[in-house]
């Protein structure tokens, strides 16, 4: 797999910053290679064509089809964080998740 460049969006971008943290520290430890950033709403539309996955804030969900429609033009997946793992900063359970995410698109274009 090559590198992961994996985006989480937020309203302001603090409280995914943990979380994205959380996230680069579990990707060290298993020995996968990911930049893993957070960003506000306002501020991702430059990162989506380098994007692996776009990981959205459950707080955010509304905006969930108009954040997609942005990612399809670059078959970047988009996903809603699951509340659990967003409220206790679970950074190895969502890694885990996003891998199986993007495992999924790559499975559906070939």
């Amino acid at each position: 797999m090559e590198k992961l460049n994996i985006l989480l969006c937020c309203g302001a971008g603090m409280s995914s910053g943990f979380l994205a943290q959380q996230m680069r520290i579990a990707a060290k430890k298993a020995g996968i290679m990911a930049a893993v950033e957070a960003k506000s709403q306002n501020n991702i539309l430059e990162d989506i064509p380098n994007a692996s996955l776009l990981l959205v804030g459950p707080h955010l969900a509304y905006a969930y089809e108009e954040l997609k429609e942005k990612c399809d033009p670059y078959h970047v997946p988009v996903l809603i964080i699951p509340k659990e793992m967003y409220a206790g900063l679970d950074g190895t359970g969502l890694l885990n998740l996003s891998i199986e995410t993007i495992k999924g698109k790559e499975q559906d274009h070939e």
